[in-house]
């Protein structure tokens, strides 16, 4: 699949499941857990999928700036998503991160899919976009093999991935 629309896909994804939790009722704890486990993951294995090959592979004049502001906003998502992860559904704060995770997951897409997105789709022929979306959905297999990828951002909060 090419890497844009893998990319894209990913980020429709995130946000049905940011939709699904805002829509279940506040009696809903098992589904809300569910869907933050759900959550969690996907955010995981999309970010470290576009810090570990698709960013390094799109880096240069063009998209240099873009990409240290998204790897700034994968920072802010993952501490957000770390504290989420270590909070109690029951708590009063719980769904207001939450909230405030979706809305900095809806600006970094909107960045990507507006700015870097067409600019990367110049940049590489088709060929390269199909070869870098392979190797990208090869790693978020063995991502999804782990169990539980969410646990890895609580050791990612320290500072932005190195592009």
């Amino acid at each position: 699949m090419d890497a844009l629309k893998l990319l894209t896909q990913q980020h429709a994804e995130a946000a049905d499941l940011f939709e699904r939790f805002e829509k279940a009722g506040k009696n809903a704890r098992k589904t809300k857990e569910q869907l933050c486990q759900k959550l969690g993951d996907a955010l995981t294995i999309h970010n470290t999928i576009e810090e570990k090959i698709f960013y390094p592979a799109t880096k240069d004049a063009r998209t240099e700036e873009l990409l240290r502001e998204a790897v700034e906003e994968h920072l802010a998502v993952k501490r957000l998503l770390a504290d989420i992860l270590q909070t109690d559904l029951g708590d009063a704060q719980f769904d207001a991160k939450m909230k405030v995770a979706q809305e900095q997951f809806q600006h970094h897409r909107q960045e990507e899919e507006k700015e870097l997105f067409p600019v990367v789709r110049k940049m590489m022929e088709r060929d390269e976009l199909e070869q870098l979306g392979e190797e990208m959905e090869q790693l978020g297999n063995e991502l999804k093999q782990q169990a539980a990828p969410r646990d890895q951002v609580l050791g990612e909060t320290d500072h932005p991935a190195h592009i």
